[in-house]
Order: structure tokens, then C-alpha cells, then sequence
């Protein structure tokens, strides 16, 4: 399917219809944004079959990943804001110090206003309507913009939201990076972007005309690390799990491994058989495993292939563009497959002699999403204190994304900003402080001459 651009006209009337809208006063109210959110969660219902089936042609995903990585979250999300909502909008009383006797301090928030939303491909309904359901919350208007290289499921969103909500209060846009230019140059009161860095600084650059307000949710090399005293088997049964979803095109996939060289074989033959037991010997013939996005971002992928030895995968098709989840062994640290987020099944395999090693490796390149350890509790928390990253999981990995109630976002490289549950309010939302003073009492000790000055200034 081919996409066309929603032309300039079109998005120069949608930013103007929602400043005008948003200046109504019309999101202001509490129970207007549980009403959209309910709309939201009802519109995903009944245009699920239809997103289920753009998603398989467009990615090869399966109805029970495209269920749990996509619709399960986002449903959760949605309750969880209509069950708080009230609370997290709630003015928030503060104590006031004895100095600013006779006022009172509270804390309100308030929507930043009109919001840009642009998602990429990889999981184009959750990242585009995740960051949608903490703008209806806050009270913002939002402009969406899904990617082109899903041109199915973009189309069948666009319907959904075309059928849900009036455009000058949510609309999306469709287009290539033309069109995300023509959008940056529109005045936004926050921008939400999820994809690469190098995007990311070109997104940053243009909202930085405008001292406009991003959420950058990036991406990067996120490390395992696979220590000694590690459970092989369920190690591997993991790991195995969080590179085969998406065939690894996961922000938080677990980019390379770093295996403790005392178990680097047995640990070898474990992440194969766990393989083959979640995708059978034959992966190109399972219905649960997602092709590459395109023919450049295979072509890519297939070039990291010559930087190592292959200790087990490496079959590949261009016109089904499959490849195989791979090993990669006898990697240079300085190899192209080490120098950029992979994105891809394909795995490169380090070895370290001793923790301090692994932690030094980390923390001497850009900070990841992600983090995974697995081993003792003890040196895991032990890691995660001496290395900085968005998110980390302790014998585990992907899974600190599935917990709507805790943040999720990136750090340095790999990101600004976080959102989920109340996180995803606060992000679309300006916390303004409020003094409110009485008149029926005015201290005079505050006015010049500034007379008993000394007793004013043990109270401050």
C-alpha cells in the first residue's frame, strides 16, 4: 500500500483548528478527558481485528505478539488513567513556612497545550497511542503522526482516529520525513517523539526554535550481561524470548551479549536450543516470527554478518526479508555491529573475565535504554548502581516496559523524558505553583523601610 503526504494546507489548518479549540477551555475538564479515554479504549476494541490484520501484512506479526506488545498494553494504560485520573489532577496542597504568613500554597496542572505525537514502525499502535492516552489525560489537543514504513497500519489508524475524535482536537497525518519537517515547523506546546538518535537531534533542533518542550524516547546498544553464577537455562529461555519479538526491532531488545568467559560455551548452547524451542528449526515457516521492516534495513542486517563468526543462524531471505536469529562469535569490539543499535535478530556474542570488566565496558560507551543482568540479585544491583541506563531488568529483560504504574523512558543518548501511568500525565501537563494570600491581614514586616529586620530574618 502507498501512503501519500497530508499536504501543508491540510496540517496548517489542523494546528490552527486545535489552538483554537485548546484556547476554548473545552479539555479543561475532568470528566471531558475520562469521556475521550473511554472513546479511545472503545475505538481500539472495535478497530482491533482490522489493526490486527494491518500489522501481520505489514510486519509478519502475529495476532498473540501484536496482542501482548501492542493492544494488552495499551488497554492497561487507558484504566489506569480513568481510575486515577481525578486523583493525579487534583490541586495539590503544600505547607506554608511561617515566612509567608497569612497565604496558602497549592500546586495545580495544567496542559501544556497542543501536542505533536510522531511514532515509529516497530510497534506503530502502542508508540503512537501510548503517548496519546497521557495527552487526553493532561487535557492537550494532539496531532499524530504514525510512520510511513507500516503504510497499513497507518492507514487503517488513521481511519480509527478520523472515526473517534473531531481533528481540531486529535488528528493524524499521514507522510514521509517531508512531512515531518513541514510539522516542525509548526508551533507546538510539546513535542513527543519515539526513534532513533539521529532523528532525535534533528527533532530536538527544531523544537529548539520555538523553546518547545520534547520527550525524546530513543533507543541504543542495550547490554546483557550473562555472569557466572547465572541460570543458564532460564537465562537463555529469556533472553531467546525478548530478541525474538518484533525478530528484535525492540527499542529494549537486548542488543549484545557480555557472557562471562567461564560459561560462554554451555551458555551458547543454550540460547540455540531456546531458540529453536520458541521458533522451531525452521523460523522462516513459524507464524510467530516478524519479518524486517524493509529491504534497506535488511540489506543492513545482512551486512553484520561478515563481522564475526557464525555459531549458529545466519540463513536469510530478501524477498520474504527473514533472517534467522544468529550468533555472532569472535566479535571485534570495534565492529560495525558494535557501533550502532542492531535492531535485528542478529546477536554478537563478547566475552569478560570479571564483573568489573563488564561494567567498564558499559559505561565507557553511550547510555543504553536498556540493561539486563543476569546472575545474583546482589552483583546485579551491584551493576546497575555503577552504570546508568533508561531501564534495567535483574534476570529478566523487556518486562520493566510491561508495568504501567512504574516510568519508562530513556537517559542521555538513549533519551529525555519518561511516561506510563501517572508519568504520561505529568509529561503533558505544566505544574504551576499558586499563592494565594488573604487581604484581611497584611504583615508589615515584608514592606520597606524593612523596620525589625533583624526578627524577619530569623524567620527566614
Amino acid at each position: 500500500m502507498s501512503m501519500e503526504n497530508s499536504s501543508v494546507e491540510y496540517i496548517g489548518r489542523v494546528v490552527a483548528m486545535q489552538r483554537s479549540f485548546f484556547r476554548s477551555g473545552a479539555t479543561l475538564d475532568i470528566a471531558f478527558r475520562k469521556e475521550q479515554l473511554q472513546r479511545l479504549h472503545d475505538a481500539l476494541h472495535k478497530w482491533e481485528r482490522l489493526l490486527t490484520e494491518a500489522l501481520w501484512q505489514d510486519l509478519h506479526k502475529s495476532y498473540e505478539e501484536a496482542y501482548m506488545t501492542e493492544f494488552s498494553i495499551i488497554y492497561g494504560e487507558i484504566e489506569n488513567h480513568l481510575k486515577n485520573l481525578s486523583r493525579w489532577s487534583a490541586p495539590e496542597r503544600h505547607r506554608s513556612p511561617l515566612k509567608m504568613f497569612p497565604s496558602r500554597c497549592k500546586v495545580l496542572s495544567e496542559p501544556l497545550g497542543n501536542a505533536l505525537i510522531i511514532a515509529p514502525w516497530n510497534y506503530p499502535v502502542q508508540l503512537l497511542l501510548n503517548p496519546l492516552i497521557g495527552a487526553i489525560s493532561a487535557g492537550c489537543t494532539a496531532i499524530l503522526k504514525p510512520s510511513p514504513y507500516v503504510p497499513t497500519v497507518s492507514h487503517i489508524l488513521k481511519l480509527m482516529i478520523d472515526d473517534t475524535f473531531e481533528d481540531g482536537y486529535i488528528a493524524t497525518v499521514l507522510g514521509n520525513r517531508d512531512v515531518n519537517r513541514t510539522l516542525l515547523d509548526e508551533h507546538f506546546d510539546i513535542i513527543f517523539f519515539t526513534g532513533s538518535p539521529v532523528l532525535g537531534r534533528e527533532v530536538m533542533a527544531a523544537a529548539a526554535k520555538n523553546l518547545t518542550p520534547v520527550v525524546l524516547e530513543l533507543g541504543g546498544k542495550s547490554p546483557c550481561i550473562v555472569d557466572k553464577e547465572a541460570d543458564l537455562k532460564v537465562a537463555a529461555k529469556r533472553i531467546a524470548w525478548g530478541k525474538s519479538l518484533n525478530a528484535g526491532q525492540t527499542c529494549i531488545a537486548p542488543d549484545y551479549l557480555l557472557v562471562h568467559q567461564d560459561v560462554k560455551e554451555e551458555f551458547a548452547e543454550a540460547l540455540h536450543k531456546a531458540f529453536r524451542s520458541l521458533l522451531g528449526k525452521k523460523p522462516q515457516k513459524t507464524e510467530h516470527f516478524v519479518r524486517i521492516v524493509s529491504d534497506r534495513a535488511f540489506d543492513r542486517l545482512t551486512s553484520y554478518l561478515d563481522n564475526g563468526s557464525i555459531r549458529f543462524g545466519g540463513e536469510h531471505n530478501r524477498e520474504e526479508r527473514f533472517i534467522e536469529p544468529t550468533l555472532l562469535d569472535d566479535v571485534s569490539p570495534a565492529a560495525p555491529v558494535m557501533q550502532e543499535e542492531i535492531f535485528g535478530p542478529i546477536f554478537p556474542l563478547l566475552t569478560f573475565a570479571d564483573t568489573e570488566e563488564a561494567i567498564a565496558f558499559v559505561t565507557e560507551r553511550e547510555k543504553p535504554l536498556a540493561l539486563y543482568y543476569f546472575g545474583s540479585t546482589e552483583k546485579g544491583e551491584e551493576v546497575l548502581r555503577r552504570t546508568s541506563s533508561g531501564g534495567a531488568c535483574i534476570n529478566d529483560v523487556i518486562m520493566h516496559i510491561a508495568n504501567e504504574n512504574i516510568p519508562f523512558g530513556g537517559v542521555g543518548n538513549s533519551g529525555m523524558g519518561t511516561y506510563h501511568g501517572v508519568e504520561s500525565f505529568r509529561v503533558f501537563s505544566h505544574r504551576k505553583s499558586v499563592v494565594t494570600t488573604t487581604t484581611r491581614v497584611d504583615v508589615p514586616f515584608r514592606y520597606m523601610p524593612y523596620r525589625l529586620f533583624s526578627l524577619i530574618k530569623k524567620l527566614m
